[in-house]
């Protein structure tokens, strides 16, 4: 074979990468039926299919698991050069990153703003979604770091590397003090806590076992700023890191407690190709114990 059409073998990759025509076209944007032709005349120079039907899904043929291999290796890298390239866009340095909605935002605010000085030429774009969303995102090369509160999926993949960047204890408000003491009183009134799909949440639901607590839950929120914000209108105890006390009891809430055996953390986690970005470095080399020990305003 002399000659290979390089977009069909791109879109034979998208669509073994996304699983289905469909959301291949969908990234690309295309239409199915081009996508579908374009996979048809691959074949066709192949002289072999590349996928086949498994119910309603595609997967690849013995030679589309071989082509897809080598596929692979050359996208990566195709990606990974245009992540150094977009480096500097208008003698800028651009710097993409996730945070995840699970996180309290002022102390990540906060971790971000270290890299970038008054007189920095970095030019930040923050994108915030679920961190499940965000892993997806940053293996597709579309950020180049996410701030999350958990790093244990990035474990699996090779190519993506952690660092944990500090951690907060938790602490209890509500409006007024309650009859028994911490932690019993969380049973007087009902909780406001963060969401079962954060790490926050779910370490909080084995506390409450641990303890053989019988809490009410009234709601749990992704957004930390909202169910403050139930919490101010008196709907009930709330939850959030201890860094953020003085914000909250300026809004006239009453500390309950405080727990260390329930933890806020914050993990850089990057894409090994990253690891020379100029923000990325300086992220890695800094000290932030001082900010996750201090007291701040709450988010």
């Amino acid at each position: 074979m002399s000659h290979l059409n390089y977009n069909h073998l791109y879109y034979f990759w998208m669509v073994n990468k996304k699983g289905s025509v469909t959301k291949a076209a969908e990234t690309l944007c295309l239409t199915p039926q081009t996508i579908t032709g374009q996979i048809r005349a691959f074949e066709e120079r192949l002289n072999g299919a590349v996928f086949k039907r498994s119910g309603r899904k595609l997967e690849p043929t013995e030679l589309g698991e071989l082509i897809f291999r080598y596929a692979d290796k050359m996208f990566a890298l195709s990606y990974e050069m245009l992540d150094v390239l977009n480096y500097r866009k208008d003698d800028r340095v651009l710097f993409e990153v996730g945070v995840a909605d699970a996180l309290s935002k002022a102390l990540a605010g906060k971790v971000l703003m270290s890299v970038m000085a008054p007189e920095s030429n970095t030019h930040i774009a923050c994108y915030e979604a679920t961190h499940e969303d965000l892993m997806a995102r940053l293996r597709e090369h579309k950020l180049d770091v996410i701030l999350s509160d958990c790093a244990g999926d990035s474990l699996k993949y090779t190519e993506i590397l952690s660092k944990k960047l500090g951690e907060s204890e938790v602490a209890f408000f509500h409006l007024g003090p309650l009859q028994q003491p911490f932690p019993a009183c969380l049973a007087e009134a009902p909780l406001l806590i963060p969401s079962k799909k954060s790490s926050l949440g779910q370490q909080l639901y084995r506390w409450f076992a641990e303890l053989d607590l019988t809490v009410s839950i009234a709601g749990e929120f992704d957004d930390a700023a909202m169910m403050r914000e139930f919490g101010f209108a008196g709907r009930g105890i709330i939850v959030a890191p201890s860094v953020y006390a003085d914000g909250i009891l300026a809004r006239g809430m009453h500390l309950l407690g405080t727990t260390r055996d329930v933890l806020e953390e914050y993990h850089l986690i990057f894409a090994e190709r990253m690891i020379q970005h100029p923000a990325v470095k300086l992220l890695l080399s800094s000290d932030f114990d001082s900010l996750f020990q201090g007291h701040d305003s709450a988010s």
